[in-house]
């Protein structure tokens, strides 16, 4: 077992003081190389629970144990090493460095993690999501779709044990999406990289081997939906700090106020 959450939950204290559940999961797992696709309702805790397997935030209380080793117990900064290290990301605004080149982002990523660079794995990558010819090109110099390939690349240097994929193909076109797709799936597939992939298109849903529909899994049934402070951000906020055996229930702040997934 590569991944296994046990008694997880995720609460928000908003401004007026009344706790907002995103999360209350028994027991979710992901195995060696195996690949999920995850599906549900906007707002009901995708990104989320992403951000929490990534160790970008902290769960309320809970434990998520990956390769062996309990995130939700480690520092921030050892939270940030372990992610450089085990898991690659792909987010749905790309988050890419806009000073830097597309080989250099990728190379970044590297850097991250091991503090060593490999520029042949690199160019490798670029060359497999196709824009080897765009590599000396900024974000801004870059299509959406490009972009994107570049994330997907940046996400796989590292040769993560475990790849999180949220809406990787939402903004990019059909001829790309099914390009993207069978990159991460196969790189994925050879590497032994497992996969947790969130999507809303049911025909990129169909193509995994395993569906979880999160609302089957997650024991909070409604979140509320009512204006911009309802769910979770889609963005890449700071990881809550503190000692997590003690858990803690933040107060949404600015960076929490965009929906969901």
């Amino acid at each position: 077992m590569l991944l296994e959450i046990t008694q997880l939950k995720k609460i928000y204290r908003e401004p007026d003081g009344t706790l907002l559940p995103i999360l209350d999961i028994a027991r979710f797992a992901v195995d060696e190389a195996e690949q999920v696709a995850m599906v549900g309702r906007s707002g009901c805790g995708k990104t989320t629970l992403l951000h929490i397997i990534a160790g970008i935030r902290s769960p309320t209380s809970g434990r998520v144990v990956l390769d062996g080793v309990d995130i939700a117990r480690l520092s921030e900064q050892a939270r940030d090493r372990f992610r450089a290290e085990k898991i690659g990301y792909v987010f749905q605004t790309f988050n890419l460095l806009p000073a830097f080149t597309a080989l250099e982002n990728v190379l970044l990523g590297m850097t991250f993690a091991r503090g060593k660079r490999d520029v042949r794995r690199a160019r490798a990558l670029l060359e497999r999501v196709g824009v080897a010819h765009r590599a000396n090109h900024k974000p801004h110099a870059l299509s959406v779709g490009e972009q994107q390939r570049v994330a997907v690349a940046r996400a796989l240097a590292n040769r993560p044990r475990l790849l999180l994929a949220d809406e990787p193909t939402a903004n990019v076109d059909p001829a790309n999406q099914e390009r993207i797709l069978e990159l991460i799936c196969q790189t994925c597939a050879e590497e032994r990289i497992a996969l947790i992939l969130v999507t809303h298109a049911q025909e990129v849903a169909s193509r995994f081997p395993r569906l979880v529909r999160l609302e089957e899994i997650n024991q909070v049934q409604a979140v509320p939906v009512a204006g911009p402070s309802a769910a979770d951000s889609d963005g890449k906020p700071a990881a809550a700090s503190g000692d997590p055996s003690r858990p803690h229930v933040p107060e949404r702040g600015p960076s929490d106020h965009s929906a969901g997934c």
